[in-house]
Protein backbone atom coordinates (compact mmCIF):
# COMPACT_ATOMS: atom_id res chain seq x y z
CA UNK A 1 0.00 0.00 0.00
CA UNK A 2 1.34 3.50 -0.93
CA UNK A 3 1.79 5.72 2.46
CA UNK A 4 -0.05 8.51 1.28
CA UNK A 5 -3.16 5.93 1.55
CA UNK A 6 -2.11 3.95 4.32
CA UNK A 7 -1.87 7.55 5.78
CA UNK A 8 -5.58 8.65 5.13
CA UNK A 9 -6.97 5.02 6.28
CA UNK A 10 -4.98 5.71 9.64
CA UNK A 11 -5.71 8.94 10.65
CA UNK A 12 -8.45 10.01 13.45
CA UNK A 13 -11.00 11.59 11.57
CA UNK A 14 -11.49 14.52 14.01
CA UNK A 15 -7.56 14.90 13.28
CA UNK A 16 -7.21 14.60 10.49
CA UNK A 17 -6.56 18.50 9.49
CA UNK A 18 -3.48 18.11 11.81
CA UNK A 19 -1.51 15.48 10.33
CA UNK A 20 1.70 16.19 7.54
CA UNK A 21 -0.20 16.76 4.44
CA UNK A 22 2.17 14.65 2.49
CA UNK A 23 0.21 14.97 -0.70
CA UNK A 24 1.38 18.53 -0.56
CA UNK A 25 4.59 17.65 -0.34
CA UNK A 26 5.07 15.08 -2.75
CA UNK A 27 3.55 17.33 -5.38
CA UNK A 28 6.06 19.90 -4.54
CA UNK A 29 9.08 17.20 -5.15
CA UNK A 30 7.60 16.11 -8.54
CA UNK A 31 7.52 19.82 -9.64
CA UNK A 32 11.08 19.87 -8.31
CA UNK A 33 12.24 16.78 -10.47
CA UNK A 34 10.06 18.75 -13.18
CA UNK A 35 12.43 21.72 -13.38
CA UNK A 36 15.29 20.12 -12.87
CA UNK A 37 14.34 18.13 -15.70
CA UNK A 38 14.04 21.21 -17.89
CA UNK A 39 15.90 24.06 -16.41
CA UNK A 40 18.82 22.01 -14.65
CA UNK A 41 19.85 22.25 -11.09
CA UNK A 42 20.22 26.27 -10.60
CA UNK A 43 16.94 28.45 -10.05
CA UNK A 44 16.53 31.60 -8.39
CA UNK A 45 17.69 32.07 -5.00
CA UNK A 46 18.60 35.02 -2.93
CA UNK A 47 22.24 34.96 -1.54
CA UNK A 48 22.47 37.60 0.61
CA UNK A 49 19.38 38.67 2.80
CA UNK A 50 19.00 42.09 5.78
CA UNK A 51 18.25 41.85 9.23
CA UNK A 52 15.72 44.40 8.63
CA UNK A 53 13.54 43.19 5.62
CA UNK A 54 11.21 40.58 5.77
CA UNK A 55 11.41 38.37 2.38
CA UNK A 56 8.11 37.51 1.38
CA UNK A 57 7.72 34.59 -0.93
CA UNK A 58 8.90 34.99 -4.47
CA UNK A 59 6.74 33.44 -7.17
CA UNK A 60 10.38 32.78 -8.60
CA UNK A 61 11.58 30.64 -5.35
CA UNK A 62 12.20 26.91 -6.70
CA UNK A 63 9.87 24.48 -6.04
CA UNK A 64 12.43 22.86 -4.20
CA UNK A 65 13.01 25.80 -2.03
CA UNK A 66 9.09 25.67 -1.24
CA UNK A 67 9.09 22.07 -0.41
CA UNK A 68 11.47 22.64 2.50
CA UNK A 69 9.21 26.10 3.16
CA UNK A 70 5.89 23.16 3.76
CA UNK A 71 8.34 21.08 5.13
CA UNK A 72 8.98 23.19 7.88
CA UNK A 73 5.46 24.61 8.29
CA UNK A 74 4.12 21.02 8.63
CA UNK A 75 6.78 20.29 11.63
CA UNK A 76 5.78 23.01 13.27
CA UNK A 77 2.05 21.83 12.93
CA UNK A 78 2.49 18.42 14.19
CA UNK A 79 4.82 19.90 17.28
CA UNK A 80 2.33 22.98 18.15
CA UNK A 81 -0.85 20.46 18.30
CA UNK A 82 1.33 17.38 20.14
CA UNK A 83 2.06 20.23 22.78
CA UNK A 84 -1.62 21.50 23.14
CA UNK A 85 -3.07 18.24 23.30
CA UNK A 86 -0.16 16.99 26.04
CA UNK A 87 -1.53 20.55 27.97
CA UNK A 88 -4.41 19.37 27.61
CA UNK A 89 -4.01 16.05 28.98
CA UNK A 90 -2.09 17.15 31.90
CA UNK A 91 -5.43 19.25 33.05
CA UNK A 92 -7.64 16.59 32.57
CA UNK A 93 -5.28 14.78 34.73
CA UNK A 94 -4.51 17.46 37.46
CA UNK A 95 -8.86 17.82 37.96
CA UNK A 96 -8.98 13.78 37.78
CA UNK A 97 -6.26 13.48 40.71
CA UNK A 98 -8.51 16.48 42.74
CA UNK A 99 -11.62 14.71 42.42
CA UNK A 100 -9.89 11.36 43.76
CA UNK A 101 -8.80 12.79 46.61
CA UNK A 102 -11.44 14.51 47.68
CA UNK A 103 -12.53 10.96 47.88
CA UNK A 104 -15.56 8.76 46.54
CA UNK A 105 -18.30 6.23 46.98
CA UNK A 106 -18.82 3.51 44.50
CA UNK A 107 -20.61 5.00 42.05
CA UNK A 108 -18.13 7.95 41.68
CA UNK A 109 -15.03 5.48 41.57
CA UNK A 110 -16.43 3.75 38.96
CA UNK A 111 -16.92 7.40 37.38
CA UNK A 112 -13.62 8.34 37.85
CA UNK A 113 -11.88 4.51 36.81
CA UNK A 114 -13.59 5.21 33.44
CA UNK A 115 -11.92 8.85 33.00
CA UNK A 116 -8.46 7.33 33.73
CA UNK A 117 -9.23 5.15 31.00
CA UNK A 118 -10.20 7.87 28.68
CA UNK A 119 -7.28 9.70 29.11
CA UNK A 120 -5.33 6.79 29.27
CA UNK A 121 -6.43 5.80 25.65
CA UNK A 122 -6.07 9.53 24.18
CA UNK A 123 -2.59 9.54 25.60
CA UNK A 124 -2.24 6.18 23.20
CA UNK A 125 -3.77 8.20 20.48
CA UNK A 126 -1.75 10.65 20.99
CA UNK A 127 1.51 8.79 20.74
CA UNK A 128 -0.09 6.84 17.26
CA UNK A 129 -0.46 10.58 15.91
CA UNK A 130 3.29 10.95 16.70
CA UNK A 131 4.48 7.97 15.09
CA UNK A 132 2.37 8.07 12.26
CA UNK A 133 3.41 11.77 11.22
CA UNK A 134 7.70 10.83 12.05
CA UNK A 135 7.02 7.89 9.36
CA UNK A 136 5.44 10.48 7.16
CA UNK A 137 8.59 12.61 7.47
CA UNK A 138 10.82 9.95 6.99
CA UNK A 139 9.20 8.89 3.80
CA UNK A 140 9.07 11.90 2.50
CA UNK A 141 12.44 12.45 2.85
CA UNK A 142 13.51 9.39 1.75
CA UNK A 143 11.37 10.48 -1.62
CA UNK A 144 13.13 13.29 -1.94
CA UNK A 145 16.70 12.54 -2.25
CA UNK A 146 15.50 9.60 -4.51
CA UNK A 147 13.78 11.72 -7.22
CA UNK A 148 16.44 14.90 -6.61
CA UNK A 149 19.66 12.91 -5.69
CA UNK A 150 21.74 16.24 -6.34
CA UNK A 151 20.46 17.60 -3.08
CA UNK A 152 20.20 14.79 -0.88
CA UNK A 153 18.79 16.46 2.42
CA UNK A 154 17.43 13.29 4.92
CA UNK A 155 20.06 12.39 6.73
CA UNK A 156 20.71 16.12 7.85
CA UNK A 157 16.87 16.65 8.46
CA UNK A 158 16.26 13.53 9.92
CA UNK A 159 18.94 15.09 12.59
CA UNK A 160 16.59 18.05 12.93
CA UNK A 161 13.59 16.13 13.08
CA UNK A 162 15.04 13.95 16.17
CA UNK A 163 15.74 17.49 17.91
CA UNK A 164 12.24 18.62 17.65
CA UNK A 165 10.33 18.29 21.25
CA UNK A 166 7.35 16.79 19.78
CA UNK A 167 9.86 13.50 18.65
CA UNK A 168 12.19 13.58 21.55
CA UNK A 169 10.05 14.52 24.81
CA UNK A 170 9.74 12.54 27.73
CA UNK A 171 5.90 12.62 28.24
CA UNK A 172 6.57 9.28 30.71
CA UNK A 173 5.27 11.41 33.68
CA UNK A 174 1.80 11.68 32.19
CA UNK A 175 1.86 7.89 32.87
CA UNK A 176 3.29 8.18 35.96
CA UNK A 177 0.35 10.67 37.74
CA UNK A 178 -2.15 7.79 35.56
CA UNK A 179 -0.84 5.56 37.73
CA UNK A 180 -0.89 7.10 40.89
CA UNK A 181 -4.81 7.80 40.20
CA UNK A 182 -5.59 4.26 39.71
CA UNK A 183 -3.07 3.22 42.73
CA UNK A 184 -5.17 5.74 44.96
CA UNK A 185 -8.89 3.96 43.55
CA UNK A 186 -7.46 0.42 44.31
CA UNK A 187 -6.09 1.44 48.20
CA UNK A 188 -3.09 0.30 47.45
CA UNK A 189 -1.03 -0.03 50.24
CA UNK A 190 2.77 -0.47 51.59
CA UNK A 191 2.73 -3.99 53.31
CA UNK A 192 5.93 -2.95 55.69
CA UNK A 193 7.84 -5.56 54.05
CA UNK A 194 11.79 -4.89 53.28
CA UNK A 195 12.95 -4.32 49.98
CA UNK A 196 15.37 -6.23 47.91
CA UNK A 197 17.79 -3.89 48.59
CA UNK A 198 17.92 -6.12 52.20
CA UNK A 199 17.27 -9.02 51.31
CA UNK A 200 17.52 -12.17 48.80
CA UNK A 201 15.26 -12.22 46.64
CA UNK A 202 13.57 -15.81 45.72
CA UNK A 203 12.35 -15.11 42.00
CA UNK A 204 10.67 -16.96 39.11
CA UNK A 205 10.78 -14.92 35.67
CA UNK A 206 9.21 -14.42 32.50
CA UNK A 207 10.66 -12.28 29.83
CA UNK A 208 8.56 -10.90 26.50
CA UNK A 209 9.79 -9.09 23.68
CA UNK A 210 7.75 -5.96 23.40
CA UNK A 211 7.62 -3.59 20.02
CA UNK A 212 8.96 -0.08 21.00
CA UNK A 213 5.49 0.97 19.10
CA UNK A 214 3.48 -1.42 21.60
CA UNK A 215 5.11 -0.17 24.88
CA UNK A 216 3.43 2.80 26.16
CA UNK A 217 -0.01 0.33 25.39
CA UNK A 218 1.78 -2.07 27.68
CA UNK A 219 2.36 0.26 30.48
CA UNK A 220 -0.83 1.77 30.38
CA UNK A 221 -2.42 -1.96 30.47
CA UNK A 222 0.13 -2.35 33.82
CA UNK A 223 -0.80 0.46 35.48
CA UNK A 224 -3.97 -0.25 35.83
CA UNK A 225 -3.14 -3.27 38.16
CA UNK A 226 0.05 -2.35 39.30
CA UNK A 227 1.30 1.38 39.97
CA UNK A 228 4.94 2.71 38.99
CA UNK A 229 7.57 1.92 41.00
CA UNK A 230 9.55 5.20 41.75
CA UNK A 231 13.17 4.03 43.31
CA UNK A 232 13.18 8.04 44.09
CA UNK A 233 10.55 10.44 43.61
CA UNK A 234 12.57 13.56 44.50
CA UNK A 235 14.70 12.69 41.39
CA UNK A 236 13.22 11.39 39.11
CA UNK A 237 9.47 12.47 37.78
CA UNK A 238 9.13 10.24 34.69
CA UNK A 239 8.23 6.50 34.75
CA UNK A 240 11.86 4.97 33.97
CA UNK A 241 15.12 5.06 35.98
CA UNK A 242 18.99 4.75 34.60
CA UNK A 243 20.22 1.23 35.64
CA UNK A 244 24.09 1.21 35.35
CA UNK A 245 25.55 -2.18 36.01
CA UNK A 246 28.93 -3.80 35.74
CA UNK A 247 29.71 -7.39 35.75
CA UNK A 248 32.57 -9.56 36.60
CA UNK A 249 34.09 -12.21 35.10
CA UNK A 250 37.46 -14.10 33.86
CA UNK A 251 39.37 -14.03 30.64
CA UNK A 252 37.90 -17.08 29.70
CA UNK A 253 34.36 -15.41 30.18
CA UNK A 254 32.88 -18.62 32.82
CA UNK A 255 30.77 -16.73 34.34
CA UNK A 256 29.20 -15.56 31.07
CA UNK A 257 29.11 -19.07 29.56
CA UNK A 258 27.92 -20.68 32.45
CA UNK A 259 24.75 -18.03 32.36
CA UNK A 260 24.06 -18.90 28.78
CA UNK A 261 24.67 -22.40 28.98
CA UNK A 262 21.95 -22.40 31.99
CA UNK A 263 24.66 -24.57 34.26
CA UNK A 264 22.70 -25.72 37.41
CA UNK A 265 24.16 -22.89 40.02
CA UNK A 266 25.38 -20.88 37.42
CA UNK A 267 26.42 -17.01 39.06
CA UNK A 268 26.46 -13.64 37.88
CA UNK A 269 28.53 -11.24 39.61
CA UNK A 270 27.44 -7.42 38.95
CA UNK A 271 28.36 -3.74 40.66
CA UNK A 272 25.31 -1.96 40.43
CA UNK A 273 23.71 1.42 41.11
CA UNK A 274 20.90 4.49 39.88
CA UNK A 275 21.06 6.95 38.09
CA UNK A 276 23.20 9.51 35.61
CA UNK A 277 25.16 11.05 38.73
CA UNK A 278 28.38 9.37 39.81
CA UNK A 279 27.06 6.76 42.91
CA UNK A 280 28.01 7.25 46.58
CA UNK A 281 26.76 3.35 47.28
CA UNK A 282 26.44 1.10 44.83
CA UNK A 283 25.36 -2.84 45.24
CA UNK A 284 26.76 -5.56 44.65
CA UNK A 285 24.63 -8.46 43.49
CA UNK A 286 24.89 -12.37 43.06
CA UNK A 287 22.59 -13.91 40.69
CA UNK A 288 22.20 -17.59 40.97
CA UNK A 289 20.61 -20.16 38.47
CA UNK A 290 18.30 -23.08 39.54
CA UNK A 291 16.96 -25.67 37.80
CA UNK A 292 13.05 -25.21 37.53
CA UNK A 293 11.98 -27.99 36.51
CA UNK A 294 13.63 -29.92 39.86
CA UNK A 295 11.37 -27.20 41.54
CA UNK A 296 13.58 -24.81 42.66
CA UNK A 297 14.11 -20.86 42.10
CA UNK A 298 16.75 -18.76 41.25
CA UNK A 299 17.97 -16.39 43.66
CA UNK A 300 19.12 -12.93 43.44
CA UNK A 301 21.14 -11.48 46.47
CA UNK A 302 22.72 -8.33 47.20
CA UNK A 303 24.47 -5.88 49.82
CA UNK A 304 25.28 -2.24 49.84
CA UNK A 305 28.75 -0.75 49.55
CA UNK A 306 29.68 2.97 49.91
CA UNK A 307 31.58 3.82 46.46
CA UNK A 308 34.83 4.56 47.80
CA UNK A 309 35.02 0.86 49.36
CA UNK A 310 34.21 -0.98 46.04
CA UNK A 311 38.11 -1.01 44.81
CA UNK A 312 39.05 -2.20 48.31
CA UNK A 313 36.55 -5.01 48.43
CA UNK A 314 37.33 -6.67 44.97
CA UNK A 315 40.90 -6.64 45.59
CA UNK A 316 40.47 -8.07 49.24
CA UNK A 317 41.63 -5.56 51.23
CA UNK A 318 38.32 -4.81 52.69
CA UNK A 319 37.70 -7.07 56.29
CA UNK A 320 34.06 -8.01 57.06
CA UNK A 321 34.30 -6.12 60.46
CA UNK A 322 34.08 -2.86 58.51
CA UNK A 323 30.48 -3.54 56.89
CA UNK A 324 29.71 -5.34 60.37
CA UNK A 325 30.57 -2.52 62.53
CA UNK A 326 29.10 -0.35 60.02
CA UNK A 327 25.81 -2.07 60.00
CA UNK A 328 25.99 -2.68 63.46
CA UNK A 329 25.98 1.76 63.67
CA UNK A 330 23.14 2.30 61.55
CA UNK A 331 21.10 -0.26 63.83
CA UNK A 332 21.11 -2.93 61.38
CA UNK A 333 19.34 -6.40 63.27
CA UNK A 334 21.60 -8.88 64.01
CA UNK A 335 20.57 -11.62 61.72
CA UNK A 336 20.71 -9.14 58.76
CA UNK A 337 24.51 -8.32 59.70
CA UNK A 338 24.80 -12.00 59.72
CA UNK A 339 23.72 -12.49 56.16
CA UNK A 340 25.49 -9.20 54.83
CA UNK A 341 28.78 -11.24 56.38
CA UNK A 342 27.82 -14.42 54.67
CA UNK A 343 27.52 -13.10 51.18
CA UNK A 344 30.16 -10.27 51.56
CA UNK A 345 32.52 -12.89 52.40
CA UNK A 346 31.34 -15.79 49.87
CA UNK A 347 31.38 -13.38 47.00
CA UNK A 348 35.17 -11.51 47.82
CA UNK A 349 36.55 -15.34 48.12
CA UNK A 350 34.77 -16.12 44.54
CA UNK A 351 36.31 -13.14 42.88
CA UNK A 352 39.81 -14.25 44.35
CA UNK A 353 39.55 -17.93 43.28
CA UNK A 354 37.95 -17.22 39.85
CA UNK A 355 40.21 -14.17 39.46
CA UNK A 356 36.80 -12.12 38.37
CA UNK A 357 37.58 -8.28 37.35
CA UNK A 358 34.92 -5.58 35.47
CA UNK A 359 34.98 -6.80 32.11
CA UNK A 360 31.22 -5.04 30.70
CA UNK A 361 29.03 -2.37 31.64
CA UNK A 362 25.67 -2.13 30.93
CA UNK A 363 23.28 1.44 31.22
CA UNK A 364 19.35 1.59 30.29
CA UNK A 365 16.60 3.19 31.22
CA UNK A 366 14.10 0.54 33.53
CA UNK A 367 9.99 1.23 34.29
CA UNK A 368 9.26 -1.27 37.08
CA UNK A 369 5.53 -1.63 38.11
CA UNK A 370 5.12 -2.77 42.07
CA UNK A 371 3.61 -2.05 44.91
CA UNK A 372 6.18 -0.21 47.24
CA UNK A 373 7.90 -2.77 49.66
CA UNK A 374 6.41 -6.23 48.38
CA UNK A 375 7.99 -7.96 45.75
CA UNK A 376 6.14 -10.60 45.80
CA UNK A 377 5.10 -9.17 41.83
CA UNK A 378 7.04 -6.90 39.97
CA UNK A 379 6.68 -6.02 36.21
Amino acid sequence: MKFGKYLVEKQRAEWSEQYVDYKALKDLIKESAAEEATAGVQSFSPRTTSLTVQRAADKRDSAEERFFQKLEAEVEKCGSFTARLVGELRERLKQLQGRVRAGADEAQRAELLEEAKAIGDEFLQLEKYVNLNYMGFHKILKKHDKMLPHSPCRQFYISHLHNQPWVQGNYSDLLVALSTVYSDLRGDAPTGQADEAAEGIVRSTTKYWVRMSDVSTVKHHILQHLPVYQHNKERYSGDAQLINSVYMDNSSLELYHGRLDKRPNAIALRIRWYGPEEPSEVFVERKTHKETWKGDESMKERFALREDQVLMYLDGDLPEEAIQQEMRMAGAPEDEVVRVSSLFCEVQRTVDAKQLKPMVRTQYQRTAFQIPFDTTVRI
